[in-house]
């Protein structure tokens, strides 16, 4: 607990922006749910022909996980806040839509005749005895929407979306509990407080006359109706807290990172560094997922560079066959991204990370494991927890076991820091890694030598897009520059400062900066 409440008196301000990023976007997507499919609800229950294809494609949109739904979004829509609403607006459809239509259908209908007899007509009939009696029922599918909604608003921070949902699975990539519980704790308020403005609305859009539990003081229904106006007015103010915020400089550059601590370092690395030696702003694109959809970012647009690793690109988006030789690979990634993908490589920033598999060291003693061929020889008694990219990509498993007689008594993938956990509670015993995490040293771990060097080098290399280097060639020439300052070494230790001693990547990032005088206090 008290790990918690240092946490949160240290972060408190980013908490705060996080929050308030994640009602915007939540209170956005359920209000236009709203707009779509209580009409869409009306519609299908005059039409009948359109019920059943209309609330089928509905239960299978429900029925498409979510993370597939973001990754079909992002080629359409980019990356940022555009895809996490349109998700949670699909995924709040289906009871909005199916309790509009049980709530109309459900009315009796002596009760029609009766408002036809006296000279409605079927507007009026709508709008003044049908939705009136129907909306207790379509409230009841609004508030399960709009409680879902949160939860579901926290996918976001996987496609660079503000919201509390980057500090959950930056806790969990951490193995940091305090983190966890600062981005899940306010969650859980925010949804019990959407729930209880949403039963307020109800009781107001509800007659008094068909409301089934006792009246209200007038007391009681003054207070709804306060809450309901200082709920306006604070989502107003956020909007207005949040246009203050953004930056008003003209030139702007957007940086991407991968869902790991180096990559969110090299992000701010290179924000601090490009800010502080020039008059351009830097627009922060965090955690978006793997290789893959961060490339799809800058190919689209959305971000203009990042930082990807040459095995990666050389392998598993070229498909080139696995290559020990590092200057040939970089030649080839440099060549072959600028011909199929009309994209930048700069110059290395001094580092490798690559692929390796790591022990606990009292496994590696008991089984005198130094290499990756004496793990060979008892992997039949080992179980094996890798990441799933790492199970699905040629220049990793796939590939390993064609250049290794590697064969593991059980193979259960886990992703993210959740691995490490699982491999010290003694649940798995080898697990893939990068060369430079720095849980590797948090965990005091055994890496060990790909005695055939089958693992490609992971040297990182910036990609930018050609508005990078035809606008702003200074740039270039900068990130070029930080080669001189990086290595193996460096980066572990930044990644474990982060990992084991529980600082921000921001202020990992400068610090680093500073004290190398890249930039100034």
């Amino acid at each position: 607990m008290q790990a918690f409440i240092d946490y949160c008196s240290q972060n408190y301000m980013q908490i705060f922006d996080l929050l308030i990023g994640h009602v915007q976007l939540t209170v956005m997507a359920i209000l236009i749910a709203i707009i779509i499919g209580v009409p869409l609800g009306i519609f299908i229950t005059y039409f009948k022909p359109s019920k059943k294809p209309i609330m089928a494609l509905a239960n299978i949109i429900q029925a498409i996980p979510s993370m597939a739904l973001l990754g079909f979004m992002i080629p359409l829509l980019g990356i940022g806040t555009k895809p996490a609403i349109v998700m949670v607006i699909l995924y709040s459809l289906l009871p909005i839509i199916k309790n509009t239509v049980t709530g109309l259908d459900n009315i009796n209908g002596e009760t029609l005749e009766a408002a036809k007899g006296i000279g409605l007509n079927k507007f009026q009939v709508l709008y003044k005895v049908q939705i009136p009696l129907a909306a207790p029922v379509i409230m009841a599918g609004v508030r399960v929407s709009a409680v879902s909604s949160v939860g579901l608003m926290t996918l976001a921070a996987f496609i660079g979306a503000d919201g509390l949902g980057y500090l959950v699975y930056a806790g969990i990539r951490t193995v940091n509990n305090a983190q966890i519980l600062a981005g899940a704790i306010p969650a859980c308020l925010l949804a019990l407080l959407i729930d209880y403005i949403f039963s307020i609305l109800e009781r107001l859009v509800t007659p008094k006359s068909f409301q089934l539990s006792k009246p209200r003081s007038k007391m009681k229904g003054i207070l709804d109706k306060v809450v309901i106006v200082i709920s306006c007015l604070a989502l107003a103010a956020s909007f207005v807290y949040t246009g203050l915020a953004k930056t008003n400089g003209s030139q702007v550059i957007r940086i991407g990172s991968m869902d790991f601590t180096e990559q969110e370092i090299l992000n701010y690395m290179l924000k601090y560094y490009i800010e502080g030696n020039t008059d351009i702003d830097v627009e922060q694109s965090l955690s978006l997922g793997s290789s893959s959809i961060v490339l799809d970012a800058v190919r689209t647009g959305s971000i203009d560079m990042y930082v990807e690793y040459r095995g990666t690109i050389y392998g598993n988006v070229l498909g080139n066959e696995p290559n020990g030789n590092v200057d040939e690979v970089y030649n080839t990634v440099k060549e072959q991204m600028k011909e199929q993908y009309d994209l930048n490589v700069l110059d290395s920033l001094g580092f490798n990370n690559t692929y390796t598999l790591a022990i606990r060291k009292d496994t590696a003693e008991q089984y005198h494991i130094k290499t990756i061929s004496d793990l060979c020889k008892v992997s039949q008694q080992l179980t094996f927890s890798p990441t799933l990219m790492f199970m699905e990509r040629e220049d990793c498993w796939v590939g390993l076991q064609k250049a290794y007689p590697i064969h593991f008594k059980q193979t259960v993938p886990i992703d993210g820091a959740p691995r490490y956990t699982a491999l010290m509670n003694n649940e798995c015993d080898v697990i893939d890694a990068y060369s430079t995490d720095g849980l590797l040293k948090k965990f005091d771990l055994q890496v060990l030598e790909d005695d055939k060097n089958f693992f490609l080098p992971y040297h990182a290399i910036p990609i930018v897009n050609n508005t990078i280097v035809d606008e702003y060639p200074e740039v270039v020439d900068l990130i070029n520059q930080l080669q001189n300052y990086l290595n193996d070494d460096v980066m572990v230790e930044l990644n474990y400062q982060v990992d084991e001693l529980n600082k921000k990547t921001s202020d990992v990032a400068k610090q680093f900066l500073i004290e190398n005088k890249l930039i100034n206090e």
